[in-house]
């Protein structure tokens, strides 16, 4: 009766072939590369222009709310309702006095939009506001 070897065998089958995990690492990379830009979130404004640079204001303080031309209100970049807001804001206008609220509408939007945010600021004692805009450029003399 002759032996049958298992050594041979074994042999075969510790080596490991990494070419499905090269093609897995690929795919992965290429998902990862097209749905980030797609993370990003904001909206797209064209801010009126006028006024001028703003000065040192601690970033921890401001609260961006912004107002797309369509309806849309997004608190530092997240995408909320008005009554959301409302809320957010008054809570952390009794955490912080010093709060900022920076409101970015797009100049040819709905100004009922932007006063509905003014509205709700002044309902809850919110004064620190501002109405952004992009600064003019200064006058070579």
């Amino acid at each position: 009766m002759r032996r049958i070897s298992q050594r041979n065998q074994l042999v075969t089958l510790s080596e490991i072939n990494i070419t499905p995990l090269l093609d897995l690492a690929f795919t992965l990379l290429i998902i990862f590369i097209i749905t980030t830009p797609m993370l990003e979130q904001g909206i797209s404004l064209n801010l009126p222009t006028a006024g001028r640079a703003d000065g040192k204001i601690d970033a921890k303080d401001v609260m961006t709310v912004e107002v797309s031309p369509e309806g849309i209100y997004m608190l530092n970049g997240y995408k909320m309702g008005l009554d959301q807001i409302e809320q957010y804001l008054v809570a952390k206008s009794r955490a912080n006095q010093n709060m900022v609220v920076y409101i970015r509408a797009d100049e040819n939007g709905p100004y009922g939009l932007v006063a509905a945010i003014l509205n709700r600021c002044e309902k809850n004692n919110i004064t620190r506001v501002s109405l952004r805009t992009d600064p003019r450029p200064e006058k070579k003399r």
